[in-house]
Parts: structure tokens; C-alpha cells; sequence
């Protein structure tokens, strides 16, 4: 008997156990281990709910790391244990549903934003603490001036019993007393703090208004201040410390001693600088993270005029395959080894290697040159990234796609530059990969409207944005219209009205293709049964509709049903619907493939193959593709708008028309644009032709007239 899958309460829970067993012996608590997993799960619950949002809030991480410090988990081993235990386990438990991929990169970023909200919480929380401690210095002043009019005794018990630091000095600065808590600070003997003076006891870190607020304090002129100062210790250390000096007065009101309250807050300070390392460098490679660069990106093009920035953002060709094929270890270890390399290619002053995530890296460049050091560094990255690296015994060849950007600071914002070295990167890894190109601003506009028209597609159709135009098939032997073909448009609001090619590939690449493509099949059917309706008598031969099928549509499980349906709903007999397929599209096309179309011609629908000539494949192959129309490319017949026409180019069509008319395959021409070309046509056997010799695309009436007037002429 099979135990029931864990379901996600489960998961959640497992997650949780796992976390407060790592946690809860780091953390100063009163509550029991069950009690603590119990405080931990709604944290737990939110990382799960971040993780699987449909849109990506870093504001939950920062709150769970928040959250943390308030359960008072706020030793650095606490940080760094929640941050293994989401980075081994929050993919593995509440991920099940998603991309691996994006899982992780997501899980990545939900670390950063917890270091992130961790430190601000514990930077509140140790502000607030250092609040409580001025009152409580300020309080004592009072009691320690008290106990020096009162009585030695009582001063004394004060002054030794304080578990702050207490110095007091002379209004020249020479030290008189200390007590037992500053000389632990310190570290050394009373003798020897005794015999020192305050004014010596510079750093190169102080506050540049320390002098001035001692000056006026020993003057006379103010009671006190508060500051963060550090010192030297003894042995070369540095102590860090929150001081408050008071100015003492005797019993008349003249100024006589100051007094020093000192809290020890390296080991604070320690923590809170480590905080920040974890919340701005990347947990695998030891980079700077996208926090820390969007920083020093944002302060670069903010640096004011004359000044110039170069970026590369690089993404590494292929890295899915080695998470894929050896593992996600291997991949962290690669990248580890990427990373060490891109450090050692950014050396120079002003030069920065960041990780973003996942495998995209990006360097940064500033100076008066950056033109020429820009394209140095891309050189730079490509050449490190050229010797193999070994993991487990494998030599693992590394290639790269990099993105260039280079200008002048202040005209484009840190996310305006980002997303144009992206674009540029995706389109030197379109290109092939495994080199740089340079940001175009025409590109980036076109890379920025296809995202336009990709977001704006789904609802495009809902919308009844698109419709549809025809172009006539021609027979060429007599002139008449036989058929016309279905162009799909898209009326645009923004951008007018757009031809297929801007967006069909776009459809094709996110799955819209298959609804736009029924939808087309539909209204063209439709108009199909329309022309037969309203000039049946009128026409021979009625035109046929060709329709265009996708490489997605081709696969679609539903094609043939779907086709049927639509026939049947609008009453159009199989034999007015042709489907035009291109060749690349049935290149070494299998049974499988074939199956959807050889079912539809046997019910009578005609199968064009489009494109001929432009997929290389085997003439032979044609045997057994269930078409019965070739549509010869204009690339062919461009030469015979010229006369005398390129020899070449007619034995290459007639050869063509000839094996198609042996294997009884009817020949179509694109691309028709003279009548010199048309009548070349003829001659070599062509069937049907359509260009715009015969009419361009139009509407459906346009298609009809001219049917009808060679029906009466």
C-alpha cells in the first residue's frame, strides 16, 4: 500500500522543523523548541507565498527577516542559518509547481531581501537601544554629580558599580578617574589611563564636529554631547563606542570636571557591518548582488556632467544544460569559477564585477575613456571565459553572450540602462552566442515594442483587434480567379495597422498562435461560404480559401477537430478550405507529424506546401508529403521581372514544375509583379500565380468583383 503524497501544509510544516532546529539553539528565547517552529511557521508561510507569486515582492523577504530580529533572533548564526536552510530547502518543499530555474533565482532574491530587512530591523532595534542608553547616561550625570557634592563614599559606589565606562578629566583633559568598566574596555592599567589626555585620543574616523563640540563643552558653552566614537586601544585595536561627555560644575556654576559615558559597540558594529556584506554580496560567489550594484550604478549616473559609464551584462550560453545534465552542485561550482575570473578581469580603479542572479553577471566601468575601456573589458570577460573549466573530472567549455552599454552619466536611469545591456546581450545570444555587441538605440526600441505587442496580444483578440485581408490566386492558363489567400492584420491602437510579420512570431513564441490561428481559420471559412452565397450562380467555380498553418498549429492535438468543426458549423464542403504549410515546417517531418495533415486531405482538404524552395529539403521527400499544391518562394522568379529573364532561374522553375507535375502536384507562384513575369510563368507550366500584378491584399469584396468579372467576361 502506497503512503498519499505530501501535500503542501505538510511540506510547509517539514520546512518549518528544519528551520527552527537550526535556529532555536543560536536564539535567546523563553519559549520552547515547539513553541518557537510554532512562530516560525507563518514566517515560513510567507516565503512559500513569495516564492510562487505570479509577481515577484521582495517586501516579503525583507519582512520575514524583519520578523526574525523580533523574535529575537538576531546572533549572525541566526541570519546565516535561515539563509541555508530557504537556500537548501524553500525550493525543494513550496517549488514543486514552478521552473526550476525561476524557483531558484527567486529563492536567491528572497535571501537577499531577508539579510535586508534583518539588518534594517536590527539597525532600528539597536538605534532605540542606544536611545535608552543616552537617557540612561544622561540620568546617571545626574547621579554621579550628585554623589561628588554629596559624599566620597556615595560617588565611589556609583562610579565602581556602573556597567558603562566613566572617565573623568580636568577641563585641560587631563584624565582623573576611571572606573573599572572603562578600564576593561580598554584594556589597559589605571596608571596608564590616568596619565593620558582626552585631546589625544584622535581617530581617523571621527566625526569631523567632535573637536568643535569638546571645545565648546570645556568652555562653558554646552552640557553635553552625544557621538559615535572610535579609539585606539593599547594594543592597536580599535574600540567602537556610543559617548556621551557632560560638562560638571561646582557648586557655584562654573565649569570644574567633564565627565565620560562610554558604551563598548564594536562587536555591535562588527554585526551590523557583516549584515550589510551578506545583505549587498551574492551568498555563493562572494560578488557584489544586484542590491549593492543597482547602488553604485545609480550613484555612477548620478555623479554629475562630463562624466561617462560603461557596462557589459553577460549571461552564459548553455548553463541550463549543466544544472540539467550534472547537477545544480556543478552548476554553483562553475559559477564560483566564472565569478573568480570575472574578478580578475575588473582590476582597474572605478571597475565593478557584480553577480545578478542565476547566471547573469555585469561589470562596470567609469572614467574619461570608457569608450575604448568598455570594449577593452568585454575583450577581457570573453577571454577568461575561453579556457575550459574542470568540475568532477569533466572539462567544461564556457561561452558567453554579452550586452555593451557605453555614454555619458545622467541621461538614462539605472533600470533604463539595465534593461538596454539585456536587450543587447539577448541579441548578441541570438546571434549565435559566444560574443559582444554594442547597444543600438534603434534595436532597443524595436526589443522594447515586441514586448509592447507581446504583453498586448492576448487581449488584442478579445478585443477584435485584428482582421483580415486577401490576395486572389490567379490561374494563369485563363485568368480566372481560383482561390485567395488569408492575411491576417492588426489594428493596433497605438501602432496602426500591422502586418504578420510583426507579430506572429511573436504569437508563435508565447502560444497566442493556436487561438489567432482558429480564429483566422473561422472568419475565412466563413467569408468562404459568404462569396458562395451571395453569387453562387454567378460563379463556376467559387474561390477556395487558403489558410496559413504555424509549425505550432501543426503539432496542436486538436488541428483536426478543430478544422472539422469549423467546416461543418459554417456548411463549406473540405474542398474550399486549403491549408499552406511551409517547408522548413515539414522538414524530416515524421509519421506523427504527417498523421494531421494526411487525415485532412483525405477528408478532401487541400495541403499546399509554402515556401518551396527556402527549406533545402530532399526533393525526393515530396513522395510522401500528403500535399497536393506547391507555392514556389519569389525568390525564384525575381530574376524574370527582368528581360531578358536569368536563364538560370528558368531552368530551375521549370525543372521544379516539372517533377511537381509528375507527381501531380499543382505549381503556385508568390510574388507576381509584371506581366512580363506572369507570361514567363505561363510558358514554363505554372498553375496558379499571385501578386501584386493581379491585386494586392484587400477586403473580401475586392476578391469577389474581380471573381465575378471573369465569370461574366
Amino acid at each position: 500500500m502506497t503512503a498519499e503524497p505530501d501535500g503542501p501544509e505538510d511540506r510547509l510544516r517539514r520546512l518549518t522543523t528544519i528551520w527552527s532546529r537550526a535556529v532555536f539553539p543560536v536564539t535567546s528565547t523563553s519559549l520552547t523548541r515547539p513553541e518557537f517552529e510554532q512562530r516560525l511557521l507563518p514566517l515560513a508561510s510567507r516565503l512559500s507565498r513569495a516564492l510562487r507569486a505570479r509577481a515577484f515582492d521582495a517586501a516579503e523577504g525583507e519582512a520575514v527577516g524583519a520578523a526574525l530580529v523580533g523574535a529575537h533572533c538576531t546572533a549572525p548564526e541566526a541570519l546565516s542559518r535561515s539563509l541555508d536552510c530557504v537556500d537548501a530547502y524553500l525550493v525543494l518543499y513550496c517549488g514543486e509547481d514552478g521552473d526550476p530555474e525561476d524557483m531558484r533565482a527567486r529563492s536567491s532574491r528572497l535571501q537577499h531581501a531577508m539579510a535586508a530587512g534583518f539588518a534594517r530591523a536590527l539597525r532600528e532595534r539597536t538605534l532605540a537601544e542606544q536611545e535608552a542608553i543616552g537617557q540612561a547616561a544622561l540620568r546617571a550625570q545626574g547621579v554621579v554629580a550628585q554623589a561628588l557634592h554629596a559624599s566620597e563614599a556615595r560617588f565611589r559606589a556609583v562610579f565602581e558599580g556602573a556597567a558603562i565606562g566613566i572617565g573623568i578629566a580636568d577641563l585641560e583633559g587631563n584624565v582623573l578617574q576611571v572606573n573599572g568598566a572603562l578600564l576593561r574596555m580598554f584594556g589597559g592599567s589605571e596608571q596608564t589611563m590616568r596619565g593620558r589626555n582626552v585631546r589625544e585620543w584622535t581617530h581617523p574616523e571621527d566625526a569631523p564636529q567632535v573637536c568643535r563640540l569638546y571645545e565648546e563643552l570645556v568652555r562653558g558653552e554646552r552640557e553635553h554631547y552625544h557621538t559615535e566614537k572610535a579609539f585606539y586601544r593599547p594594543d592597536g585595536t580599535v574600540l567602537w563606542t556610543n559617548l556621551t561627555v557632560s560638562l560638571l560644575r561646582d557648586p557655584d556654576g562654573d565649569p570644574q570636571y567633564q565627565l565620560a559615558l562610554m558604551e563598548d559597540t564594536t562587536e555591535r558594529r562588527l554585526l551590523n557591518l557583516r549584515l550589510r556584506y551578506e545583505a549587498t554580496h551574492d551568498a555563493l560567489t562572494g560578488l557584489p548582488n544586484r542590491t549593492l550594484f543597482f547602488e553604485r550604478l545609480e550613484k555612477t549616473l548620478n555623479a554629475g556632467e562630463g562624466r561617462r559609464f560603461g557596462l557589459c551584462y553577460l549571461d552564459l550560453d548553455g548553463f541550463k544544460t549543466v544544472n540539467d545534465s550534472l547537477g545544480h552542485a556543478a552548476g554553483d561550482r562553475l559559477l564560483v569559477e566564472v565569478a573568480d575570473r570575472l574578478q580578475a578581469c575588473a582590476t582597474a580603479p572605478g571597475e565593478m564585477v557584480a553577480r545578478l542572479g542565476g547566471d547573469e553577471f555585469v561589470a562596470l566601468t567609469t572614467g574619461p575613456d570608457t569608450e575604448r575601456e568598455v570594449d577593452e573589458l568585454a575583450s577581457r570577460i570573453m577571454n577568461a571565459l575561453v579556457a575550459p573549466i574542470r568540475i568532477d573530472g569533466r572539462e567544461l567549455t564556457v561561452r558567453g553572450s554579452v550586452g555593451v552599454v557605453e555614454g555619458p552619466v545622467g541621461e538614462r536611469s539605472a533600470a533604463e540602462v539595465l534593461r538596454s545591456a539585456d536587450i543587447t546581450m539577448y541579441r548578441a545570444k541570438s546571434a549565435g552566442g559566444n560574443r559582444f555587441e554594442l547597444a543600438d538605440p534603434e534595436a532597443d526600441a524595436r526589443a522594447i515594442t515586441r514586448h509592447g505587442l507581446t504583453t498586448a496580444l492576448p487581449t488584442a483578440l478579445d478585443r477584435d483587434e485584428f482582421f483580415i485581408e486577401y490576395q486572389p490566386l490567379v490561374h494563369l492558363g485563363d485568368g480566372s480567379v481560383r482561390g485567395a489567400e488569408a492575411l491576417v492584420r492588426w489594428l493596433h491602437p497605438q501602432h496602426g495597422v500591422l502586418g504578420p510579420d510583426r507579430f506572429i512570431p511573436l504569437a508563435e513564441h508565447t502560444g497566442l498562435i493556436v487561438p489567432l490561428g482558429r480564429w483566422v481559420m473561422e472568419q475565412s471559412v466563413r467569408q468562404a461560404r459568404a462569396w458562395r452565397e451571395r453569387h453562387g450562380d454567378g460563379l463556376a467555380r467559387p474561390p477556395r480559401i487558403n489558410v496559413n498553418l504555424s509549425p505550432c498549429q501543426l503539432t496542436h492535438p486538436g488541428l483536426v477537430q478543430d478544422t472539422v468543426e469549423i467546416l461543418e458549423r459554417a456548411g463549406v464542403a473540405p474542398d474550399a478550405l486549403c491549408l499552406e504549410v511551409t517547408e522548413s515546417a515539414l522538414i524530416g517531418a515524421d509519421d506523427d507529424l504527417l498523421k494531421p495533415l494526411r487525415r485532412l486531405a483525405e477528408m478532401g482538404v487541400d495541403i499546399a506546401l509554402d515556401d518551396f524552395g527556402t527549406g533545402y529539403s530532399n526533393l525526393a521527400n515530396l513522395r510522401r508529403l500528403p500535399v497536393s499544391v506547391l507555392k514556389l518562394d519569389r525568390s525564384f522568379t525575381q530574376g524574370m521581372q527582368r528581360f531578358p529573364a536569368d536563364p538560370v532561374d528558368l531552368k530551375i522553375v521549370e525543372g521544379i514544375v516539372a517533377l511537381a507535375h509528375s507527381l501531380d502536384l499543382a505549381v503556385t507562384v508568390e510574388g507576381v509583379e509584371t506581366g512580363a513575369q506572369a507570361e514567363q510563368l505561363r510558358l514554363l507550366g505554372c498553375d496558379t500565380a499571385q501578386g501584386w500584378y493581379y491585386a494586392r491584399p484587400g477586403p473580401p469584396d475586392r476578391v469577389h468583383e474581380l471573381a465575378l468579372a471573369d465569370a461574366t467576361s
